[in-house]
């Protein structure tokens, strides 16, 4: 008997007529559509062709007026003439499967990859608000990762969302890779928005690898794409990891990047026509960031719920850390790390600088002693880069600070220990010898 499952929920969905109005303004990256009435709402979707089942180009309701509705068309270049018909078409979430594990996806769920994609029976909303507050449960145990740095003096626990702020060349792609391979998690859900093409099939089989795309969806807006896809792109991301962790799931969800979501989030609602602000980031934008962070993290406080743990690329240009889209992350996340374009120069990957990074699982994430060896390191690494100018320019006299002294024979072992593999054994205990050797 054939499975008519699949084919019943697709005409359930199919609308048994749709509002038509048409195009009355077009420029500036938008168009004005008069006609649809109360009907339209923001961010339906809309199509424009002669008639609702025919091929046009799509878009997106990003603005109301008493005048009509604002809409901005996907695609670029796509013709447009006054008096255009134009469809209010349905929303159609993501609708994931496991079968969608090891695949890639675009923004609106639909292959890249040159395959068919079996779509899963419930819907992911794409805008969905997170887990109350109040139910929600702390950050689970301590996750291994593969590197030394992160098992032991930068933390990463179950359901925490830290932020990765870089400059372009510095390792991120690299470091977000090797992070996407090596975390305990049941699922990974990756996406990249505002990436460049010809950088995906490189990532695909360089950087994750048949093992790591075995357990991870990747969902893909490249550069190229409306400023509509790659905001979208965020949000159906963000869907895909929800779908897993209501299964119980540990999903590790890593965007890349946070501020390609926020440039295109600014480019929709300047057209809209929201006010710009600092830098022309609109008011919105802190909300839109805080909101998509606060749907990751641990569903409930029981051990089987599910629970996201997220990564947020952050770019940073000339190391700014105090520009909008870098100082508003780093508020609403639980860490950040940070890359260092000089520690990259000098052939060191990965590049973190671990005195500027802060991982907000400590103290809790780490047993009393290891705490004590993570601030002993801190204080090491913090006096050498402190007297760094002084050591280079042959100023340093041995003897005049034991702590100098003991930081300056230490530190060849412990930069090299930040871009170690995590050992097999207690990455503590590593640590430990490190120490006792400047004893």
């Amino acid at each position: 008997m054939v499975d008519v499952t699949h084919l019943e929920a697709e005409l359930a969905r199919a609308p048994s007529r749709r509002r038509c109005g048409q195009v009355a303004a077009a420029g500036d990256g938008s168009i004005l559509v008069t006609g649809l009435g109360a009907a339209a709402r923001l961010g339906d979707r809309i199509l424009l062709a002669e008639r609702p089942d025919s091929p046009g180009p799509g878009g997106e309701i990003v603005g109301l007026t008493a005048e009509g509705a604002r809409a901005m068309v996907l695609g670029a270049g796509a013709p447009v003439a006054l008096g255009d018909p134009v469809w209010l078409a349905p929303e159609e979430p993501p609708r994931p499967a496991s079968s969608w594990l090891g695949r890639v996806i675009d923004a609106y769920g639909a292959p890249l990859d040159g395959r068919p994609l079996t779509e899963g029976k419930v819907a992911a909303p794409i805008r969905r608000a997170p887990p109350p507050a109040a139910t929600r449960g702390g950050l689970g145990p301590r996750l291994g990762t593969g590197l030394s740095v992160f098992d032991t003096i930068l933390p990463l626990a179950r359901g925490q969302r830290i932020g990765v702020f870089a400059g372009s060349g510095v390792g991120k792609s690299r470091l977000l890779a090797a992070l996407a391979r090596g975390v305990e998690a049941d699922v990974v859900v990756f996406g990249l928005i505002g990436e460049r093409g010809r950088e995906l099939n490189e990532f695909i089989h360089e950087g994750l690898g048949p093992e790591g795309l075995r357990r991870a969806v990747l969902v893909v807006a490249t550069s190229d794409e409306s400023a509509l896809a790659r905001r979208r792109a965020g949000w159906t991301a963000t869907a895909v990891a929800e779908h897993f962790r209501d299964q119980g799931k540990h999903v590790l969800l890593i965007l890349d990047s946070i501020t390609r979501f926020a440039e295109a989030h600014r480019e929709i609602a300047l057209t809209a026509g929201e006010t710009p602000s600092l830098r022309a980031f609109p008011p919105s934008t802190a909300n839109m960031i805080a909101a998509m962070a606060e749907r990751a993290g641990p569903a409930g406080r029981r051990a089987a719920d599910g629970a996201i743990t997220a990564i947020y690329s952050v770019l940073v240009a000339g190391s700014d850390m105090d520009e909008p889209i870098a100082d508003i992350t780093r508020g609403v996340l639980d860490g950040h790390i940070v890359l260092d374009r000089s520690i990259a120069e000098r052939g060191r990957f990965p590049a973190i600088d671990v005195g500027r990074s802060v991982s907000r699982a400590l103290p809790a994430a780490a047993s009393p002693g290891e705490n004590e060896t993570i601030l002993e390191v801190r204080r090491l690494i913090g006096a050498y880069e402190k007297a760094e100018p002084m050591i280079q320019t042959g100023l340093y006299q041995p003897g005049a600070d034991a702590l100098l002294d003991r930081a300056v024979k230490l530190w060849p072992a412990l930069d090299a220990f930040v871009s170690e593999p995590s050992p097999k054994g207690d990455g503590f205990a590593r640590l430990r010898a490190i120490l006792a050797q400047g004893r």
